[in-house]
């Protein structure tokens, strides 16, 4: 366990684990900026589809199933395969880190194949592979960095929630430098310019972490690492079925979210005036610029939110982790709203850019009470040998919000807007229903675990 306090006063081991989550995140978002636009406006143009290996017979089996598919619900469905695998992977990542590998070298290895799968995407052929390597790659990373943030606090430290949400920064941090680097280069300079940006970022991330292993707590060789015992078992199902009953929500939540790189930018690129007037000037918005206002926003935004939270909690007000989650999924339908009202306002035509700043203005705030709150759920939860797996099972809520993210995306060229956006508001609003409906049994669950876990430091 780390004990010296000299980053913020947390263990030294968490500015390593910052720093690398937030160049991997900018490679991450980066690529993320570009992809769609990537595809309707260059790839899959008839004279190019043939280029990248095995597009064609990805088409045909994607229209056995939906029909025929245009460029843009082609584009559509395999940024949300992509994007679903990127969290479907950390099952795979977790098991093979909590048995075989340990985290570290899991870690190393994921981080290598995304560095070298961004740098495949400046080619068109290998396309499909460079996707391939590159969730793969994240299903290494993410699950096991995430739960080594957890690992660097004892059970009893109240700094891993304040550890989580710093660490929350560095992903956005990489998140907003993403599309004004990569997406920058990529619509100015060349899309596979912006491509070698993100696996450039990736190599920063690597070097990051390895330079900071010294800082990181110490693993078990796998023959010490203990095999699973009976009260671990039954703290495993405990915290599967917490897992299982937000399985589903979460799934809504991020179908909804992560529409972001997908059809909200495709809004930005057709529907929306991007002008801005300064000093006389006139200049259009680049696209991917918009992909920089969520992340910018969580930097604006969690310091008076956490304050609101600390506040409310010296009176016995701030809201349970559950309602947290709630609330974060009611944000979501009503950020959908804002768009809603823009499409009908333009009534066709271009709307201000400032429905698409308020729109980001509230998914933010449904974000921060969603996401990071959810990572430290389950860091809270998860039994010791197991967190990485556990992580891994969370992470896979989102593979099926981002399969449904992509199928919603692909009825975008066929849907009236207004409609469109009004059926991701009621995936928020389902989501939000069922997390009230499994409060009790949740509630008792996490209550459960606590009583357990302050009987054991007793």
């Amino acid at each position: 366990m780390q004990r010296s306090d000299d980053f913020l006063g947390h263990p030294r081991g968490l500015a390593f684990l910052f720093a690398s989550e937030m160049w991997e995140r900018f490679s991450y978002y980066g690529m993320r900026a570009l992809l769609v636009l990537y595809m309707v406006e260059y790839l899959l143009k008839p004279e190019r589809m043939d280029a990248a290996l095995g597009l064609d017979a990805l088409q045909r089996g994607l229209e056995m199933l939906s029909g025929p598919l245009g460029p843009q619900p082609f584009a559509s469905q395999i940024y949300g395969l992509y994007t679903g695998l990127v969290y479907l992977a950390p099952i795979l990542g977790g098991y093979i880190a909590d048995r075989w590998l340990g985290r570290m070298r899991t870690i190393v290895i994921g981080a290598a194949l995304m560095a070298v799968g961004h740098f495949m995407m400046a080619f068109d052929r290998l396309f499909l592979i460079a996707l391939l390597l590159v969730a793969l790659g994240c299903g290494g990373f993410k699950p096991n960095i995430s739960t080594q943030v957890g690992e660097l606090y004892a059970p009893t430290d109240a700094r891993r929630d304040r550890a989580y949400s710093i660490f929350y920064v560095g992903i956005n941090i990489g998140a907003f430098f993403a599309p004004l680097v990569c997406g920058t280069v990529g619509e100015m300079i060349g899309w596979h310019y912006g491509f070698a940006c993100a696996g450039v970022g990736m190599v920063i991330g690597l070097v990051t972490y390895l330079i900071g292993l010294p800082s990181l707590p110490r693993e078990p060789p796998p023959r010490e690492r203990r095999a699973p015992t009976a009260p671990t078992r039954a703290k495993f199902r405990r915290s599967f079925t917490v897992l299982m009953l937000l399985f589903a929500p979460s799934a809504l939540f991020w179908a909804a979210f992560e529409q972001q790189g997908n059809t909200i930018a495709l809004w930005a690129a057709q529907f929306t005036d991007r002008s801005v007037a300064v000093f006389g000037w006139c200049h259009d918005i680049p696209v991917t610029w918009f992909q920089a206002f969520n992340p910018l926003m969580i930097f604006l935004f969690t310091p008076p939110l956490v304050s609101l939270w600390a506040w409310l909690a010296r009176s016995g007000r701030e809201p349970s982790t559950i309602r947290k989650m709630s609330l974060g999924c009611l944000g979501v339908a009503a950020s959908y709203g804002v768009m809603a009202m823009a499409a009908w306002t333009s009534d066709g035509g271009k709307a201000s850019w400032l429905w698409l700043l308020g729109f980001f203005a509230v998914i933010t705030v449904s974000e921060l009470h969603f996401s990071p709150i959810a990572l430290s759920l389950v860091s809270h939860v998860a039994p010791e040998g197991s967190r990485s797996a556990l992580m891994g099972l969370w992470f896979t809520s989102m593979f099926l919000g981002n399969l449904l993210a992509g199928w919603l995306g692909s009825l975008w060229s066929s849907l009236e807007s207004v409609y469109f956006f009004l059926l991701m508001s009621i995936l928020g609003v389902a989501g939000a229903l069922i997390v009230e409906a499994a409060r009790r049994p949740l509630g008792d669950l996490l209550a459960f675990r606590e009583s357990r876990r302050i009987s054991k430091v007793g």
